[in-house]
């Protein structure tokens, strides 16, 4: 029987046009340029301004995008699953809405929360439903808002974030391309490192959590970093030993885009060129489950069929893991 694998067959990803740089910050909190590329590598990130504006509307504009590229009607498409932790509400899930807002009338959608390495975790859960031949379109979301808990007197967090929405387009494949591995863990003992204190059912929403504000990002930064480290370095380096690759059959290594410093030091663990690695985290900062279909987006024109593909991400949870994969289709001339 000829295995059916999950490809990805288009991407698509849209940032907001408001720019938030460093030189702006400067004047919100105690920092500066140079304080924030030295430590994170970033310049500035995009931002989602004006009322009633949410993930759906990152996440919908990415799937309009991906839908025209791909010439897909909407009506075909089997199921959405968006990774995001900002959710438009806690109910119903944002997928929903965008699905709405995008006429994918025939798909189910339902959200997934893996932090920042909700879109992998989510890229994975969709390649399931396309590998038993139960579906055929399968659109993939990422998106986040994080500017909307994002405390911009804390110079610690504020300095990170920004917002982005991508989208990939997933269709069997039986010739050999798609996706071939991926491994994932988590570990909760991480929350205390990096959380939302309040605001879920443990801690409801009261004046007194948001005079605390407690509704934002808390990050303790050092022992964040150093577990994203090895947590990254180490699963990717297992992906590549998995699957007998070395460094030279690597085409191109997608990090999640949290900061500089950890990717250089995961590239540096697979033996990879600076050339073969997809930054791009100078001009979006960390968009949560945004990164990696945005740099996709980036570098689709350089990518070639066959291409050997590993993502990788770390977030909250804490959760971290990595996907191998073969690319499906060539650049358009």
């Amino acid at each position: 029987m000829t295995k059916i694998r999950a490809a990805i067959t288009g991407i698509n990803a849209w940032v907001p046009d408001y720019i938030l740089t460093n030189q702006e910050l400067e004047t919100m909190v105690d920092t500066s340029d140079e304080w924030i590329i030295t430590r994170t590598g970033i310049k500035e990130r995009h931002i989602l301004k004006g009322e009633g504006k949410g993930t759906s509307d990152l996440g919908a504009e990415a799937v309009k995008g991906l839908l025209k590229k791909t010439n897909t009607d909407p009506l075909d498409v089997d199921l959405v699953i968006l990774a995001t932790v900002t959710p438009d509400m806690l109910f119903p899930a944002s997928a929903n809405i965008i699905s709405d807002k995008v006429g994918m009338k025939n798909a189910w959608s339902y959200d997934l929360n893996a932090a920042c390495s909700g879109f992998i975790f989510a890229l994975d859960t969709a390649a399931r439903f396309v590998e038993t031949g139960k579906y055929k379109k399968v659109v993939v979301v990422g998106a986040d808002k994080m500017s909307s808990i994002v405390d911009y007197t804390d110079r610690t967090t504020c300095i990170i974030f920004g917002d982005a929405g991508g989208a990939v387009l997933l269709e069997p494949d039986t010739t050999g391309y798609g996706m071939i591995d991926s491994k994932f863990y988590t570990d909760g003992s991480g929350l205390i490192y990096l959380h939302q204190k309040a605001g879920g059912s443990l801690k409801p929403p009261s004046h007194d959590t948001i005079d605390a504000r407690e509704h934002f990002v808390f990050q303790e930064g050092q022992s964040v970093f150093k577990f994203a480290v090895k947590g990254m370095a180490d699963v990717s380096v297992e992906m590549m030993k998995r699957n007998n690759l070395e460094s030279e059959d690597v085409a191109y290594f997608v990090p999640h885009q949290a900061n500089l410093r950890i990717i250089d030091a995961t590239a540096r663990r697979m033996k990879l060129d600076n050339d073969k690695v997809m930054i791009n985290i100078q001009r979006y900062g960390n968009t949560t489950n945004g990164t990696i279909p945005l740099c996709l987006d980036e570098w689709e024109n350089k990518l070639k069929k066959g291409d050997n593909i590993i993502l990788a991400a770390f977030g909250g949870g804490f959760t971290w893991g990595a996907i191998y994969l073969k690319w499906a289709y060539d650049p358009e001339n």
